[in-house]
């Protein structure tokens, strides 16, 4: 199995309380180390205006996350923001050597 470094950058529904952003943020982080992958750095842009309207929202919370895993784990990470209600947008990319 190869550990690759990843970069993941989502975007939060604006209109939730910040307890509620916090959970989200804990849970994506937990997510990737129960699944065997190693969160090196999470960076809370805060809000930030959108480039172009996204389900009616004007602005979004920014969350960029640089982990480490083995390729399932970004699949996985990929399919819980899929499902996950206050996930406005998301993308994963793996990081080049």
């Amino acid at each position: 199995m190869t550990v690759r470094k990843y970069e993941a950058l989502y975007i939060i529904n604006p209109t939730l309380e910040e307890e509620a952003i916090k959970g989200l943020v804990e849970r994506f982080s937990n997510l990737i180390v129960e699944q065997g992958g190693q969160v090196e750095k999470v960076d809370e842009w805060g809000k930030r205006r959108l480039a172009y309207e996204i389900q009616d929202f004007k602005e979004g919370y920014y969350v960029l996350m640089n982990f480490s895993a083995e390729p399932s784990v970004p699949q996985e990470l990929e399919r819980v923001f899929k499902i996950t209600d206050g996930i406005i947008r998301y993308l994963i990319v793996k990081e080049e050597k």
